[in-house]
């Protein structure tokens, strides 16, 4: 097994060493808060406070990590559930060492006497300052005590909502008429039941090709109402636990509510902003949605006519993505199965990776028989390209198994910072994705959505190695939550760019390139069923919003009240989407609005300078790798949106990439 120099992560675990590892990392974390704790104003350093902080999390943060991945990618599942009580238990050890009242004063000391701070020292000093009044410690003792026990309960009950949601394994069954419509491919690779009928899922792989082609409605309708009624019974009451309790803390903080808790360290500010953002859009949105309704509606009856199913004469939760497909294979004629075949995961990897190393100026190398979780997750070095120059490493974990995280994510596992000698230690992160298999009679093919979810979260992957920052606090990609999914946003459009689409696609049988046909049938639908897709983001945004400016919720009633509001449609009976909506217990809680406000900077930065210098252009990759990546969290959005436009950003480009006229 290849260890490869500076990382430090281990991955030949057992459930022992996971619980010892967890031991030692608290036994030496305390060591330090207790040291900084006990220091006299007078006696405090900048080496003494800062940085023994500093060095402190780099450390940690890499222990933490290590324990804590498990849980979402082992193939063990007791390994899982002991990184689940890891994660549980560190959790609320980061809770007791985030309130520690004396080395919260300690810093204040230390701010009252410091001077010549460098900017980055003087951001994590300030930064541990607001940190520490947002938990509290500039409170009376007994509400302090209040905040650390809800802040607890809360960490327990998002860990456990999430486990929940990994560990569903729900399977229907369905006969080979009732599945009419999908390709003759998938089919073929379902398994059995005993009585011969095809297993289906509710693991993307399965969920979403079967929605999207699948002819008869009563079998969308069953796949939808188990899909969203994941965990129901479960997770709703943790759901609605979590916005009792983040609403109790936040007026414990003097906040109003738990959103305007959030947002006041994010790019947004307050939630009228958001409110105001979201509505804004929702209006300008609604014209677009009422004409891609009226052509499902034809569709819809043109169908039931041809294939003898009764109409109901309305658009169902379970009929959006089945006509959303229709639209772009006909309206478009995207043939997303032909085109699938141009996308086998071994060239879309290669062109990826090449188009990123070109444009950031990286060299990747693959790293032979290295120690990792599962025998086809591979591993990368990632150098500069111009001084060779070690700056991190990435492993792809790309398909599904059971236990495993059922999303497409980036992990960072250990932070690019600076080590308590003085020296860098390198980023490590992890692309976590769940695309289809390979079989022995084809490899695995990537739906052009599968490709764009790689793009964006290998963008993810290479904000985190790329970044520079000294502070483990600023390390990657942390940055204010809003402008989080910009950097990934942005690179998603080379998914639409002939260019570099060409870059990583070959037919699978003998590599032979995209009909230019199809190639521009797809780029022209990019702006299919703009509306509906946009209308249910700000669905989900809006309801994040509500709920979290309310002291309870019921959250079933809520969506589908809103989701009749926003998109036309209420919630589908006897399913409560909240409950499997991951984001609301993995800290992204009152701010996925952030998906479309991000979007915003996203649209400006390519359309005002890739797409007028070169979306190859790596003089232009080169400053957005400075401007945007590089600083890593050390500096705010809005400055390096600055640096890299020349000029403060506009929602000019966001509204036309969604087919909107702008109003000058």
């Amino acid at each position: 097994m290849a260890t490869p120099v500076g990382n430090s992560l281990k991955w030949k675990l057992t459930v022992d060493s996971i619980g010892k590892s967890v031991e030692t990392l608290m036994d030496k974390t305390k060591l330090t808060y207790d040291a900084v704790g006990k220091l006299n104003p007078e006696d405090v350093t900048y080496e003494n406070v800062l940085k023994a902080l500093a060095d402190s999390d780099c450390e940690y943060e890499v222990g933490r990590n290590n324990v804590d991945f498990v849980q979402h990618v082992f193939p063990d599942k007791d390994l899982r559930t002991a990184s689940v009580d890891a994660d549980k238990k560190l959790s609320e050890f980061d809770v007791e060492m985030s309130m520690r009242q004396d080395v919260f004063d300690a810093i204040l000391a230390f701010q009252a006497k410091a001077s010549d701070l460098k900017p980055e020292a003087k951001r994590y000093m300030e930064r541990l300052i607001k940190l520490g009044k947002r938990n509290g410690l500039h409170l009376a003792k007994d509400v302090q005590n209040k905040v650390k026990e809800i802040k607890k309960r809360m960490s327990d009950l998002s860990i456990d909502f999430n486990k929940n949601l990994n560990e569903e394994n729900t399977v229907l069954e369905f006969s080979e008429e009732e599945l009419a419509g999908i390709q003759e491919d998938f089919i073929k690779n379902l398994e059995r039941a005993e009585n011969k009928k095809c297993k289906i899922t509710l693991k993307y792989p399965h969920y979403f090709p079967t929605m999207k082609k699948a002819r008869n409605p009563e079998t969308r309708k069953r796949l939808e109402i188990a899909f969203n009624s994941r965990c129901m019974e479960e997770n709703t009451k943790i759901l609605e636990e979590l916005i009792k309790l983040r609403n109790e803390k936040a007026k414990l903080l003097d906040y109003s509510t738990h959103a305007a808790f959030v947002l006041d360290m994010r790019m947004a500010k307050n939630p009228e902003t958001v409110t105001d953002f979201l509505e804004k859009l929702a209006v300008k949105l609604q014209p677009l949605k009422a004409k891609e309704v009226e052509l499902f509606m034809k569709y819809k009856k043109e169908e039931c006519d041809k294939y003898g199913y009764k109409c109901d004469n309305q658009i169902n939760m379970w009929d959006y993505r089945y006509y959303m497909n229709m639209v772009e294979e006909r309206e478009y004629a995207v043939d997303h199965d032909k085109l699938k075949e141009y996308f086998p995961m071994e060239i879309v990897t290669e062109g990826l990776l090449g188009i990123y190393q070109k444009l950031l100026g990286l060299k990747f190398e693959q790293i032979e028989n290295p120690d990792v979780w599962q025998d086809d997750v591979t591993m990368y070095s990632v150098k500069d390209s111009e001084s060779s120059e070690l700056i991190g490493y990435f492993y792809l974990d790309l398909y599904p198994r059971e236990g495993k995280y059922g999303h497409a994510a980036c992990f960072c596992l250990q932070p690019g910072c600076l080590k308590a000698d003085g020296s860098r230690q390198v980023a490590v992160s992890a692309m976590v994705a769940n695309f289809t298999k390979p079989t022995p009679d084809q490899p695995s093919l990537l739906t052009h959505d599968e490709v764009n979810t790689f793009f964006h979260e290998f963008g993810h992957v290479m904000h985190q190695i790329c970044a520079q920052a000294e502070f483990a606090l600023f390390s990657g990609s942390s940055v204010e939550r809003d402008f989080v999914e910009a950097p990934s946003q942005m690179l998603e459009n080379w998914c639409w760019q002939r260019e570099t689409l060409l870059q990583m696609s070959g037919h699978y049988k003998n590599s032979s390139a995209i009909p230019d046909e199809l190639l521009d049938k797809l780029t022209k639908s990019r702006t299919a069923n703009a509306g509906i897709f946009n209308l249910r983001q700000i669905l989900l945004g809006t309801f994040d919003q509500l709920i979290h400016s309310l002291p309870e919720a019921d959250s079933a009633v809520l969506y589908s009240k809103l989701s009749q509001k926003i998109i036309g449609v209420a919630a589908s009976p006897n399913t409560n989407m909240p409950a499997t909506f991951g984001h609301l217990a993995g800290g992204y809680d009152a701010q996925y609005y952030g998906y479309m406000w991000s979007e915003v900077f996203s649209a400006d930065m390519f359309i005002s300078r890739f797409k007028k210098e070169g979306v190859m252009n790596p003089k232009t990759g080169a400053d957005y790798r400075q401007c945007i990546l590089v600083p890593g969290g050390t500096k705010d959005g809005d400055e390096m949106l600055r640096n890299f436009l020349g000029r403060d950003p506009t929602q000019e480009a966001f509204l036309i990439s969604k087919g909107l006229k702008v109003d000058h």
